[in-house]
């Protein structure tokens, strides 16, 4: 199941990644307020837990997400960002990291780094800004099946259909929340009308 988002602020910010003038600090900003938002969305039916608080006029019995069921794995370098503005949002929740790299010449990704926590009886939120063949996303899908995770939701700014649908064949049991789906990839696999490489973007390596 994949569901783009309807938000008019997250279409908002995804223009603003698109201008070329948006510098890299506020391009790494920008993603991190539309990954807050994507998350929200994704985690809106989250099991929560009664928890005791304390509030200005006693203890108060409260819902609250079970963080300690959540498990954020950003893609590096590009979703770093993605995991930053969500700790913002859930600093209590554990991270992992993966990061894997696109052949040009192929358009298929390699694994060369993982560092993940146990993932038994845990919801993964696997951040990934670019879905443009969908390779990286079903890679990293298939490797955190592989470590036992009870259930993977996918986060996404940006995609192609082509990538997309790609990854629901792959894994229909992953759902997929993405803040827009694009036009189609290009002759050379990259999203049309897209933003550009979100990672050199971000860190100003381009």
């Amino acid at each position: 199941m994949y569901k783009e988002s309807t938000n008019i602020v997250v279409k908002h910010l995804v223009n603003r990644l698109r201008d070329v003038r948006t510098a890299s600090n506020e391009f790494r900003l920008t993603i991190e307020e539309i990954s807050r938002i994507v998350a929200s969305e994704a985690l809106n039916d989250f099991k929560t837990i009664t928890t005791n608080i304390e509030t200005w006029q006693g203890p108060l019995d409260v819902e609250m997400i079970e963080v300690q069921k959540l498990v954020l794995i950003p893609i590096l370098r590009a979703g770093e960002p993605m995991l930053t503005g969500i700790l913002r949002t859930l600093p209590y929740a554990r991270s992992g990291f993966l990061a894997m790299k696109r052949d040009e010449e192929t358009a298929e990704s390699k694994l060369f780094y993982e560092n993940v926590p146990p993932l038994e009886d845990k919801t993964v939120l696997l951040l990934d800004p670019m879905v443009a063949t969908g390779g990286s996303l079903i890679d990293g899908i298939s490797y955190l099946k592989s470590k036992g995770a009870k259930k993977i939701i996918s986060l996404n700014i940006l995609g192609a259909p082509e990538g997309v649908n790609a990854v629901v064949e792959a894994h229909p049991d992953v759902d997929i929340y993405i803040a827009q789906i694009d036009d189609r990839l290009d002759e050379n696999k990259y999203i049309r009308p897209g933003l550009g490489d979100a990672g050199d973007r971000a860190f100003n390596t381009n």
